[in-house]
Parts: C-alpha cells; sequence; structure tokens
C-alpha cells in the first residue's frame, strides 16, 4: 500500500508505523468537568469502523512526521492525507482555541 505522503509523495507503507484512530488528536483536558471519564473513554474506548475511517500513521523510516491518512478500511483505498499538525491546528481553530 502506497500512502501518498503530504511532503515527501508516495511512500510504501512499510515506512509508517499505525498509531490508531485519529481522534487521539483531540486528548481531554484534564480541568473539564467530567475528565476522569473523559480520559478512561479516551485511552479504552476505540471504534473499528468498516469503510472511511481516519487513522494515525508515524513517518518512523522516513522523516518522523505524524500524519492523518483518511483510508476505506474495507477496500485500503486511501482518500487523503495531511500532516497531523494542520489537523489539529484546524480542529483548535474550528473550535475557537
Amino acid at each position: 500500500m502506497l500512502i501518498p505522503h503530504p511532503l515527501l509523495g508516495p511512500r510504501d507503507a512499510e515506512e509508517f508505523t499505525y498509531m490508531g484512530d485519529a481522534s487521539l488528536i483531540a486528548r481531554p483536558s484534564a480541568s473539564d468537568p467530567g475528565a476522569e471519564q473523559a480520559f478512561s473513554d479516551y485511552v479504552y474506548l476505540r471504534d473499528n469502523p468498516a469503510g472511511v475511517h481516519r487513522e494515525l500513521w508515524f513517518h518512523e523510516a522516513g522523516d518522523r512526521s505524524w500524519i492523518v491518512v483518511t483510508r476505506n478500511t474495507l477496500t485500503h483505498e486511501i482518500l487523503d492525507a495531511q500532516l497531523a499538525r494542520d489537523v489539529a491546528l484546524a480542529s483548535a481553530a474550528e473550535a475557537g482555541e
């Protein structure tokens, strides 16, 4: 499987380590009400979707960047890849942080 790295172009998936659901970028705040339950959910609850899913990948054998890959888990077709930094900044901007 080739992953379209946003900076380096198509790279073999062997260069990357799958790190889980891309929702891990949105870590709960310890100061929020209900933080204990939010952290428990963050650590232990994971979806295992069939179809389009956003995943977090680490370019371990390359530039050591983190990317968010949007992939169809049924066909392995990759629909999009963005730097995780850009995804996190866009999410923060949308949340008004």
